[in-house]
């Protein structure tokens, strides 16, 4: 199916429902599976599972109300086969303005107030930007620099959770899910991608991912390049030395007496004038974007949980301009020849994934889901996630010449004769 062919919007979307129909298993699940969608794309202070049937179905709420619920709570259609036909239909959308470039892997948070809802715990909420109660999930999504489509997404289960019987059971928490880190999942996603033949990209994340040794490890086992955000305190070898007693045993910290390892953050403040440059890059749909950076080629320490690797890596560092101190710090895994321009640009387009949340917050609803099991969790980041992928294949009919936040993309209207069923036994 080609979402671009021409077409209004109503008939676009018509095609794309019937899409993502022929993998949900039953026929009957259609209606509930377009009245859903089409909700999460409606004009609306909350898209939980109430005000929606009350926006698509006025005169029949609450039967409304009972199919949409028994759809995203109950029905037992698989969010793989969904975000996969999301895939094939918008992908093309997104390449038609180039190749991906990068795989983004971040996480967002649900602030809650109670403790029943599926892996709610005590535990840093990005939203708040501090301890609290809440959700978190983990997604890994394909961008180029005109769009960005998530294509895995899962609840972080906390360990208190993973091992309380009674609440996995109540929530439907299915037996095969342990326990995992975040960077665990992250990397599961990435090793996911490799196997299904996504496009190829760049691993790009934050420190709060770029920091654990093992991800980095396991990208590069999986030959997957990255540039991903480091804390300052990293440990690594200057430019121009590295381990020189490899044959010496390690110390009870894990590592080798070297005295050549130092922070990243030292290596920063120990570079010539000249090594600082003014950088552009573009970000986003705003103006050109510049600041002051430095690059160079270290070896970072690893500790003895980690195989010794001895392959350089680019170290680049944003210091702008008025501030006492470098702000941020990355780690690269690309060729020696890339251009500074371009490792600029790649670790700056990682702002693709905040664009992703917050739009597929704001615009379809992804936090305002309202049950409190694992299925009904997915399902509806799934739904949303397709919603939003419609969104994103509309953009793409815009054409070059006319800007495009200039050309919002309108939701198809539900016509005049639209009489959803919304039985309470549709499945």
């Amino acid at each position: 199916m080609n979402l671009d062919q021409g077409g209004d919007s109503e008939t676009r979307f018509a095609e794309y429902v019937a899409g993502l129909g022929s993998v949900i298993g039953h026929v009957e699940r259609t209606r509930p599976l377009r009245d859903y969608c089409m909700g999460l794309m409606l004009p609306g202070e909350r898209k939980s599972v109430e005000p929606m049937a009350a926006r698509t179905a006025p005169a029949r709420t609450a039967a409304q109300h009972q199919s949409l619920l028994h759809f995203v709570a109950n029905a037992a259609w698989s969010d793989e086969d969904v975000l996969a036909k999301v895939r094939e239909m918008v992908l093309p959308a997104i390449e038609k303005s180039g190749p991906i470039e990068a795989w983004i892997i971040d996480d967002t948070s649900f602030p809650k107030q109670g403790k029943h809802s599926v892996g709610v715990h005590h535990q840093y909420c990005g939203q708040l930007g501090k301890q609290a109660n809440c959700q978190v999930a983990v997604s890994l999504s394909v961008a180029n620099h005109a769009a960005s489509l998530p294509v895995a997404y899962r609840l972080y289960l906390p360990e208190a959770w993973t091992k309380d019987r009674a609440r996995r059971k109540k929530a439907g928490v299915p037996k095969q899910i342990k326990f995992k880190t975040k960077p665990q999942i992250a990397l599961e996603q990435i090793r996911w991608a490799c196997e299904s033949g996504l496009p190829r990209g760049v691993a790009l994340m934050d420190a709060a991912y770029g920091r654990d040794a093992r991800l980095r490890a396991g990208m590069t086992e999986l030959g997957v390049p990255y540039v991903v955000g480091i804390v300052p305190t990293i440990l690594m070898w200057a430019p121009g030395s590295g381990p020189r007693r490899m044959d010496k045993p390690m110390n009870n910290t894990g590592r080798r007496d070297e005295p050549e390892l130092v922070s990243a953050k030292k290596v920063a403040l120990g570079l010539p004038k000249q090594a600082w440059r003014a950088v552009t890059w573009r970000e986003g749909s705003a103006d050109q974007l510049s600041s002051r950076f430095a690059r160079v080629r270290i070896r970072v320490g690893y500790n003895k949980l980690i195989p010794e690797k001895l392959s350089p890596e680019w170290l680049l560092i944003e210091w702008p301009e008025g501030e006492a101190e470098p702000t941020k710090y990355w780690l690269a895994t690309l060729p020696e020849n890339v251009s500074f321009t371009q490792l600029v640009d790649l670790a700056k387009l990682r702002w693709r994934i905040e664009r992703d949340y917050q739009e597929l917050k704001q615009e379809v609803g992804l936090g305002h889901y309202e049950g409190r099991g694992w299925r009904g969790f997915h399902h509806h980041a799934t739904l949303c996630i397709a919603a939003y992928g419609f969104l994103i294949a509309e953009q793409a009919t815009i054409p070059p010449s006319e800007p495009r936040s200039a050309a919002p993309v309108q939701v198809p209207p539900l016509p005049d004769d639209y009489r959803p069923r919304g039985s309470a036994l549709a499945a």
